[in-house]
């Protein structure tokens, strides 16, 4: 018998995360914050994505916040700056799979 995996409790894999992340980051930058790190427990790059823009972005990502505390003076500046990584990222993952207009929209930059 093959013993399941216990439940994530943050989501476990690439997109489902980078997906998480991008719906914390549509909080007011005074709740998008805190638990943010908890995301990146089970974050998994695809191997695909390896030695690509994804990857670097991802890295430049976990760093971002992964650095930062919450409730500091530059939480305004760093979540504009995070918002903008997630949104290259999402534009990167569609590039990497083939669309190569991929374009995040004049409404969600």
């Amino acid at each position: 018998m093959v013993q399941e995996k216990p439940k994530s409790r943050y989501g476990r894999g690439f997109f489902v995360n980078i997906t998480h992340l991008s719906v914390k980051f549509s909080l007011p930058p005074e709740q998008a914050w805190y638990g943010v790190q908890d995301y990146f427990t089970e974050l998994i790059l695809p191997e695909q994505f390896k030695g690509t823009e994804v990857e670097t972005l991802t890295d430049l990502l976990r760093q971002k916040v992964m650095w930062h505390q919450a409730g500091g003076p530059v939480d305004k500046e760093m979540y504009t700056d995070v918002k903008r990584l997630l949104n290259r990222i999402i534009v990167s993952i569609d590039k990497e799979l083939g669309i190569q207009d991929a374009d995040i929209g004049q409404y969600h930059a």
